[in-house]
């Protein structure tokens, strides 16, 4: 595995001056070579690395259009919704934008009701047509949306159909119908639904073949054929390739790609000049599930994955499917310095906007106190991604705005919830707590009350993706660091926590907040 493992620890200069137009073109230059993933998959000779995200980037779907790739990807209950990237290479890629600003048509969005975990907003379908953006998506337990957008940045407008439909496949037919396929394993079988030219409803349906298992559904035209692409996650977390020279059949079926092999939930891109590449989504553990991409071949007009001299694998490694672009990674860090928070950061559901701000504090992001019993509970949770194999988030704060109550910090988000929480006890000092929550099963207190004298400390977690393990520090300067509670473990479960990988999360919450409120003066990823 190739990994940057530098930890830049910067010097901090007032907000006034550091949130500076001057000061900040000149940080800039000295902090993007230090502020970067913790993973870089392009080698730099002409090869990548598998994966290009070593974060969770879950249910993927890649387009091209003309020189550029774009990823839309699974959020669950995170808003804004649906992450969307792009790439000029397949292997560096960045965020430009989210398809949903809040999440919307139902109140267990904004924490109501247990909220929603392991539901919300998943397996989108991205197209192009024309000069315009479509993705199709399904909110657990709502009707299929269509949005569209001019601008893969958005703004993004939306139509909604008559009914549900698990994993839509969006394509255009070789007539330019507009058309989804839709399967889920309980039956296996794959439907065809016609919508009309706008994507505003649907104006027929069909079946279009039985395969037992089978969910996810992908479509491509190639060569004048059909090509359909779904996972089995019944059957081990295996892959299939449909293919027919017309919709009506007849389908033939062939399984690809074991998990042993492979992984589940993708299809194949084709590239300008004319290859393909596939994109394909694993299991990898705590970090949540990541796309790997794979060069493709062609064999009696089937895919084959790999290549002739190793086919049926995804490398580890492979030469990169275009030369020449510059290695880039999705943004990390935060100085809270901008207008707006950047794209990287997710809330916990939809957040309550009153309960925080980046402009009454300049240079800071300010979190009011949310009323919460824990963290689960709690609205207002800033989440970005935490990212293997290796990697460290640190935050300073200044709590004097904290009074008894409520209670901050920064701490692990997902399966397991473990990290630092400030709070201000009876005798006005600011003592400190590492608590460890698995899932909604309970919380264990690992260290508690410890004292601490100012009002100002940076709080540093690092996770470990390779041993699926965490750690909590604390420190008075962001030099020295004292470790509270020992590690903790790391993981993913579909059908528990958050359906993601863990995430980093700043917090400020309480049973009795009491008005109280916390400040955050930056957020710097490191690969340790």
């Amino acid at each position: 595995m190739k990994a940057n493992r530098t930890l830049f620890t910067p010097v901090r200069f007032p907000s006034f001056f550091r949130c500076g137009s001057v000061f900040l073109a000149l940080f800039a230059g000295l902090y993007a070579a230090h502020s970067c993933a913790a993973w870089q998959a392009d080698n730099g000779d002409g090869t990548y690395t598998n994966p290009p995200l070593y974060a969770d980037y879950p249910d993927p779907d890649i387009i091209r259009v003309g020189e550029d790739f774009y990823f839309a990807s699974s959020t669950f209950a995170n808003s804004p919704g649906l992450n969307l990237l792009h790439s000029k290479d397949l292997v560096n890629w960045d965020l430009v934008g989210h398809v949903m600003p809040k999440l919307g048509g139902n109140p267990r969005y904004d924490l109501q009701d247990g909220g929603d975990y392991l539901h919300g907003i998943y397996a989108p379908s991205l197209r192009w047509r024309d000069g315009v953006f479509y993705l199709a998506v399904t909110p657990v337990g709502k009707n299929t949306r269509i949005y569209y957008a001019t601008d893969i940045r958005g703004p993004w407008q939306m139509h909604e159909l008559d009914r549900g439909v698990f994993d839509p496949g969006l394509f255009f037919a070789r007539d330019g119908t507009p058309c989804i396929a839709t399967s889920s394993c309980a039956d296996g079988h794959v439907t065809l639904l016609k919508l009309s030219q706008d994507l505003s409803k649907v104006v027929g349906e069909a079946p279009l073949f039985y395969y037992p298992g089978i969910e996810g559904s992908k479509v491509i035209l190639k060569d004048g054929w059909y090509y359909v692409f779904n996972s089995m996650p019944v059957k081990g977390l295996g892959y299939t390739v449909s293919r027919a020279r017309e919709l009506s059949g007849p389908w033939e079926t062939r399984e690809m790609l074991g998990d042993a092999k492979g992984g589940h939930q993708g299809a194949i891109v084709d590239l300008a000049d004319g290859s393909y590449y596939g994109f394909i989504m694993k299991d990898c553990g705590a970090i949540g599930r990541m796309t790997y991409i794979c060069p493709i071949f062609w064999r009696d007009e089937w895919p084959v994955w790999g290549t002739p001299e190793d086919p049926d694998r995804v490398p580890a490694s492979a030469p990169k499917p275009i030369l020449g672009k510059v290695p880039t990674q999705p943004a990390t860090s935060d100085e809270f310095c901008a207008p707006a928070l950047g794209i990287q950061w997710q809330w916990n559901h939809n957040p309550d906007d009153a309960l925080w701000s980046l402009s009454e504090r300049p240079g800071w992001l300010r979190l009011h106190a949310t009323k919460a019993d824990d963290i689960w509970g709690a609205r207002n949770t800033l989440t970005q991604k935490g990212q293997g194999p290796k990697s460290s988030g640190i935050v300073r704060m200044d709590l004097s705005g904290m009074k008894p109550g409520a209670v901050c910090g920064l701490t692990s988000f997902g399966k397991y919830s473990g990290g630092i929480y400030a709070s201000r006890g009876a005798d006005g000092r600011i003592v400190l707590s590492m608590k460890l929550r698995n899932d909604r099963v309970g919380t264990e207190i690992r260290a508690e009350n410890v004292p601490f004298a100012s009002d100002e400390l940076y709080l540093r977690l690092d996770m470990d993706f390779v041993r699926n393990v965490a750690a909590g520090f604390y420190s008075a300067d962001g030099e020295t660091w004292v470790n509270l509670g020992g590690e903790f473990p790391l993981a993913f479960d579909w059908r528990t926590g958050t359906f993601q990988g863990q995430q980093y999360a700043i917090f400020c919450f309480g049973p009795q907040p009491g008005g109280s409120f916390a400040d955050v003066d930056f957020f710097h990823f490191s690969d340790k």
